[in-house]
C-alpha cells in the first residue's frame, strides 16, 4: 500500500506520479486545445513532435531514479495526451483529490488506477460536481494551503480558468485546521504572456523558505504583496513575462536542497546555485509548448 504524505512542495520526494508523452496523439485542432500558449505553436507550425517529448520525459525519470525515488506511470492511453499528471489529480496531507477536470480528460485519471489501487479508497476524495479544481492551482505549504483561482463573473467563458470559488471553499472545510490563501490569477484565452494558466505559472516555493514569483500573474496586488511579504523580499526571486511565458516557475523540487529545472533557464539555475541549490538542468522546452512544464507534468504521492 502506499501511504500518502504531502504537506509541502519541496520536502525530500519518495514517490511520484510522472505523466507520459506516449501515443499523445495527433497535433489537436485550435478548436481543441486548451490553452493560447498551444495555439501559438498549432498556428506557427512548431507544435512538439511526440518523439521529442518522450525524451524529456525519460530524462526527467532518470533524475527520479539518480535520487532513489519510486516513479509511477499511467497506463499509455492510444492517442490520449496523458504529460500533465498534475491536472488530474493532488495530494495534501494523506488525501487524493480526484480533480473535476475537463470531461473528455476524465480518462486520464483512469489511466492511473496501477497507483490508485494501492491506495486506502476512503483516502481518495472525489469533489462534488461544482468543485473545479486543478493540482497546479493547489499548493500545500506546511500549515498554509496556496490555491490559484478566478472568480470573475466571465469564468465560464476562459478554457484556461480552472479553479473556482467553490473550491476554495471545499478545501477550506477539508482543511480547517490550515491557512487557506487564495489568488486571483489573470486569465486569457489568447495571449500566452497575459495568462497565469494555473498557480504554478506565475509562484513557486523552493528550499525552506524561497520562492519565485511573477507579480503580473496576479490580478489583486495585495495578493501578490502577501506572498512578498510571507517569504520575505530577500527570499524571492522575481521574473518577468518572457520567462512567466517560458515556464521559469514550473521547476520541480526533490528536496530542500535539489530543484530540477529546464536547462536554459539560465538566469534562474545561476540564482539558484547562489542559494545553494544542486539544479539538475534537463531539457524540457518542447513540452513547455503546451503551457506546462516539470510541476505539471508530476503528481508526489509521498514526501518526508
Amino acid at each position: 500500500m502506499i501511504e500518502l504524505n504531502i504537506v509541502d512542495e519541496t520536502s525530500k520526494l519518495r514517490a511520484v506520479i510522472l505523466g507520459t508523452a506516449q501515443s499523445s496523439g495527433p497535433i489537436p485542432t485550435i478548436d481543441e486545445a486548451y490553452d493560447p500558449k498551444s495555439i501559438e505553436h498549432i498556428k506557427a507550425g512548431t507544435y512538439p513532435k511526440e518523439a521529442d517529448m518522450v525524451k524529456e520525459m525519460e530524462g526527467f525519470a532518470r533524475v527520479f531514479h539518480k535520487y532513489g525515488v519510486d516513479v509511477y506511470r499511467p497506463e499509455v492511453l492510444k492517442d490520449c495526451n496523458q504529460i500533465f499528471a498534475r491536472d488530474i489529480a493532488f495530494v495534501i496531507e494523506d488525501k487524493l483529490f480526484h480533480a473535476n477536470i475537463l470531461p473528455d480528460r476524465e480518462r486520464e485519471f483512469v489511466a492511473i488506477r496501477n497507483v490508485m489501487d494501492k491506495i486506502d479508497p476512503k483516502k481518495i476524495i472525489r469533489p462534488p460536481e461544482e468543485v473545479h479544481i486543478e493540482g497546479g492551482d493547489v499548493m500545500p505549504w506546511n500549515d498554509h494551503i496556496f490555491i490559484g483561482t478566478y472568480s470573475g463573473a466571465d469564468y465560464a467563458s476562459y478554457i484556461t480558468a480552472r479553479t473556482n470559488r467553490e473550491a476554495v471553499e471545499f478545501i477550506r472545510d477539508m482543511f480547517p485546521h490550515k491557512t487557506i490563501k487564495s489568488f486571483e490569477l489573470r486569465k486569457s484565452n489568447t495571449d500566452p504572456k497575459e495568462n497565469a494558466l494555473h498557480l504554478d505559472c506565475c509562484f513557486q516555493p523552493v528550499g525552506k523558505d524561497k520562492a519565485i514569483l511573477h507579480k503580473n500573474g496576479f490580478l489583486v496586488e495585495q495578493e501578490y504583496q502577501y506572498l512578498v511579504d510571507f517569504f520575505g523580499p530577500e527570499n524571492i526571486f522575481e521574473i518577468d513575462k518572457e520567462e512567466m511565458y517560458q515556464m521559469f516557475s514550473n521547476v520541480f523540487s526533490i528536496s530542500p536542497e535539489v530543484v530540477v529545472s529546464e536547462k536554459s533557464f539560465t538566469r534562474l539555475n545561476n540564482w539558484l546555485r547562489d542559494q545553494g541549490f544542486t539544479v539538475e538542468e534537463i531539457p524540457y522546452a518542447e513540452i513547455a509548448k503546451q503551457e506546462g512544464l516539470l510541476r505539471c507534468s508530476t503528481m508526489p504521492l509521498i514526501r518526508v
